[in-house]
């Protein structure tokens, strides 16, 4: 069974950077597709950030390109999401998701991951 784990939310001000962190569990292919969303209070959850592993090929929506990176360590079983920058409107739940065994081609939205942590609160000040 698969598990995710995030970390690294907190409470930071305008323009500084946290790393978030999703340790996972119970994947065993080789090939996946790992994501990091962010969900706003009433909203749906938005994607930020792909990446296949472990070739490392990654993509970025509009609200993360050039602030957000997305990594990936293959010893530690684990996905980052380095955001730097940050702003109020960046004050958000974010979720660690995953689909085993494929590749990111194609999988856009929420329902395209099977597999999800509980979230990580970001909180940014101004």
């Amino acid at each position: 069974q698969v598990q995710l784990v995030e970390s690294g939310g907190g409470s930071v001000q305008a323009g500084g950077s946290l790393t978030l962190s999703c340790v996972y569990y119970g994947i065993t292919t080789r090939t996946n597709c790992m994501a990091w969303f962010r969900q706003f209070p009433g909203k749906g959850r938005e994607r930020l950030a792909r990446i296949t592993t472990p070739d490392g090929r990654t993509d970025y929506r509009a609200a993360a390109e050039g602030r957000f990176l997305i990594s990936h360590d293959n010893a530690k079983n684990t996905i980052y999401l380095r955001m730097a920058r940050l702003k109020p409107e960046d004050t958000a739940v974010y979720y660690c998701a995953a689909h085993v065994a494929e590749d990111c081609f194609g999988k856009t939205l929420d329902t395209d991951f099977p597999s999800w942590g509980r979230g990580t609160q970001v909180t940014v000040s101004a």
